[in-house]
């Protein structure tokens, strides 16, 4: 592979830049190497991070390897060079022996229960009590994250279905335990109000979507210092979801009005402190490689570009314990002409993703 020379504005983390950096044998240096190599200007960034991805996942459920092969490709040709996937049917194992394909951490399977989650997307458990001892199997499965639907439409409650929770307070407390005495982090998808206080309780480290949160749950949510991953490609879905749940209509008003307040709720989240992650929720009914989009609407719901930037890649990596510009550390960046810093739709454009040392 060739010996790269990034030169221009190479961006360390929040408070640190540089002028240069090298790429020598798949690795990062700030020493100049002997050696002749091959110049790319531009911003530097730490490779973009997809905190809640779904690889292996359309919307009729897991996908043959070759597909999800290609939206690895999508999410890797648009920056993402680190995914978190928030829970897949697929195994997905096979990702980390290709070196051309994003640096993979895996959720497993989601936890729920039956007719308590989209078919054949979820590992429906018999009963709740079995969800500790299935938190313990993903947690030995994946790659230290497991993945929890906290709350979901009841439809056995008739015309007054709407979003109740899955499991009891004991259960979920001793399952998040379970989850960490393995040394592994838990993560749940969250719509509902009634699921947050349960779930901050127990410990939880990261909620997903948490459009139910009220003014209360936000700040205790910023007070525990728990991430939450705001979605809102997603979550402008809503008003559609509802429609088509116009026959349980307390469902539907609820589904409708998180999804109009959505930006507010977002700002709300960043100005409390919490940490608002970004994740495209790819997989499903939204396609791969729109970390851009993503980050666009972050913007827009009023997030100023410099911190959805950050949140999209050096302090996520971070906090997913992954390195990001850094003496020996593998060359994953991305290059643009533009910074993304100012204009967030500079993310639209790489000028060079290079992952492991090896521009793709």
């Amino acid at each position: 592979m060739p010996d790269l020379h990034l030169r221009g504005t190479v961006v360390l983390d929040d408070e640190r830049e540089v002028g240069e950096v090298w790429v020598v044998g798949g690795r990062l240096t700030f020493t100049r190497p002997s050696a002749p190599t091959t110049t790319i200007e531009g911003v530097v960034l730490p490779g973009l991070v997809d905190v809640h991805c779904h690889i292996g996942l359309a919307a009729d459920g897991p996908v043959p390897d070759e597909v999800a092969e290609q939206q690895a490709l999508a999410d890797r040709d648009s920056g993402v060079l680190l995914v978190r996937d928030a829970g897949s049917p697929a195994d997905t194992a096979w990702v980390h022996e290709r070196d051309d394909l994003p640096r993979l951490i895996r959720s497993g399977r989601h936890l729920a229960l039956p007719k308590r989650y989209l078919r054949h997307y979820g590992r429906e458990l018999a009963s709740p009590s079995e969800l500790p001892t299935a938190v313990r199997e993903e947690a030995a499965r994946g790659d230290g994250w497991v993945k929890l639907v906290a709350d979901w439409i009841d439809r056995s409650l008739g015309a007054d279905a709407d979003l109740t929770p899955l499991w009891p307070r004991a259960v979920l407390a001793d399952a998040i335990a379970a989850a960490h005495d393995a040394g592994a982090r838990v993560t749940a998808h969250t719509f509902a109000t009634e699921s947050l206080d349960d779930l901050l309780d127990a410990g939880i480290d990261c909620l997903e979507h948490a459009t139910g949160a009220s003014p209360d749950h936000i700040d205790r949510i910023a007070a525990a210092g728990v991430p939450v991953t705001a979605t809102l490609l997603q979550v402008a879905q809503f008003p559609a979801i509802a429609a088509q749940g116009a026959r349980f209509p307390r469902f539907a008003a609820r589904m409708a009005a998180m999804g109009e307040r959505r930006y507010e709720h977002v700002r709300n989240l960043h100005e409390a402190g919490v940490p608002v992650l970004v994740g495209t929720d790819a997989g499903g009914t939204i396609g791969h490689g729109r970390i851009a989009d993503e980050a666009r609407e972050m913007v827009r719901a009023g997030i100023p570009a410099r911190e959805v930037v950050a949140a999209a890649s050096w302090r996520t990596r971070r906090w997913l314990g992954v390195p990001s510009i850094e003496e020996g550390a593998s060359a994953d960046v991305v290059v643009y002409a533009e910074d993304p810093r100012v204009e967030i739709d500079a993310l639209r454009s790489p000028k060079a993703v290079i992952l492991r040392g090896v521009r793709r």
